[in-house]
């Protein structure tokens, strides 16, 4: 178990790592190549709208082929793209390459959350995930440092090596036992997104990546706007993720226990509060510690969400492969349309109304996740 989770933290540390690198490139990007807010948000939007195509499939592959395969074949089609990342010369060749890592990336993670969640006992899950969860967040931590090296010594080298990097996370996916494929019905899948349990767990999974898709182009673009450069940025961005690192093994140690919903009610009225801070902060100084805090508060959803989502698919007799490629699904369309429509209204109406949109959706979801109370989970809100 331990050689198995330290492959599939490899993986979606992999996964975010080329996620997150953008971020302190887009600034560069955005002037080379002329793009306004709008533009920026949809480059950045790419990776997950690449996602979302791939989400329902993904599932599908991970079910039907076994987890191995989807994880293989998620990590082929990011090495490929890393490598078309470093030779494009145009936004629309970049935004196709970030396109395709999207793909592979929910192809990857689809594979390697069922993998994980197969072989773990039931009582450990939120813990298992939540270490996952922590390692995916390294890949967050690491990507902008990366970004970072890649403005001072050049895109097309930075890329080569993490394009050799997947290239080598293939020849180990390659010599690790697998698990049996569980394929099933799509029929079933269709039943069970009806139910209350399933869809509230797949919304608090789309709620914190749109948050992040409109962090991730705005406060970018307003720190270097006030004269923040890459390293600076990646800097914030780095010491956010790893505050996230060490928070996500113990959210998802204290839903297993605790239960699911309790650690999601307290991030739902603190990421209303930070959004609202950063619709009318000002000074740099002031946006860097409120995006640190949305680090935190946006963050603690995704391990009691994932969780959630694995009860309720084992509750209904979803298999595990196809629940997390609705998961998955859920959390690129956040991050889809958080980066895209928060840098297109920022373009017409400046940054607040974004953010002050961000904070209503966080407390109409609480009002309505304190007024349903367990009866959204349906099972049991812990082991």
């Amino acid at each position: 178990m331990r050689r198995l989770l330290t492959l599939c933290c490899a993986v979606v540390l992999a996964d975010t790592m080329l996620y997150a690198v953008l971020t302190p490139l887009l600034p560069e990007l955005a002037r080379e190549n002329g793009l306004s807010k709008g533009g920026s948000g949809l480059l950045v939007a790419a990776f997950a709208a690449g996602a979302l195509v791939a989400a329902l499939p993904s599932g599908v592959v991970a079910s039907r082929f076994g987890p191995k395969t989807a994880v293989l074949l998620g990590l082929s089609l990011m090495t490929a793209a890393s490598l078309g990342f470093s030779l494009a010369g145009n936004a629309w060749l970049l935004g196709l390459a970030r396109f395709v890592q999207g793909t592979g990336s929910t192809m990857s993670w689809a594979g390697a959350s069922t993998w994980l969640v197969t072989a773990a006992p039931r009582e450990r899950r939120g813990q298992v995930l939540g270490t996952a969860i922590s390692a995916a967040v390294g890949g967050a931590l690491l990507g902008p440092v990366i970004g970072a090296v890649a403005s001072l010594v050049g895109i097309e080298p930075t890329f080569a090596v993490l394009s050799a990097t997947g290239a080598a996370l293939v020849v180990w996916t390659l010599v690790t036992p697998g698990v049996a494929p569980d394929p099933q019905p799509l029929r079933t899948l269709w039943r069970v997104c009806r139910t209350p349990t399933f869809l509230g767990s797949v919304w608090l999974m789309l709620l914190p990546s749109l948050l992040f898709g409109v962090l991730a182009v705005l406060v970018p673009l307003h720190l270097a706007s006030v004269g923040w450069g890459a390293a600076a940025i990646g800097a914030l961005f780095l010491v956010g993720a790893g505050a996230e690192v060490v928070m996500h093994p113990l959210l998802g140690r204290y839903s297993d226990r605790r239960g699911r919903l309790a650690p999601m009610r307290v991030a739902l009225v603190c990421s209303a509060g930070i959004s609202v801070g950063l619709a009318w902060a000002d000074g740099a100084a002031l946006v860097a510690a409120l995006a640190f805090g949305g680090f935190l508060a946006y963050g603690s959803f995704f391990t009691p969400a994932s969780a959630l989502a694995s009860d309720a698919a084992e509750h209904a007799g979803l298999t595990q492969g196809l629940a997390f490629g609705v998961v998955n699904g859920a959390w690129a369309l956040g991050n889809a349309v958080g980066p895209s429509v928060g840098g297109g209204l920022a373009d017409v109406a400046g940054d607040a109304l974004p953010w002050l949109l961000c904070a209503a959706i966080c407390l109409g979801t609480f009002v309505v996740l304190r007024r349903a109370g367990t009866r959204i989970a349906g099972v049991p809100e812990s082991a």
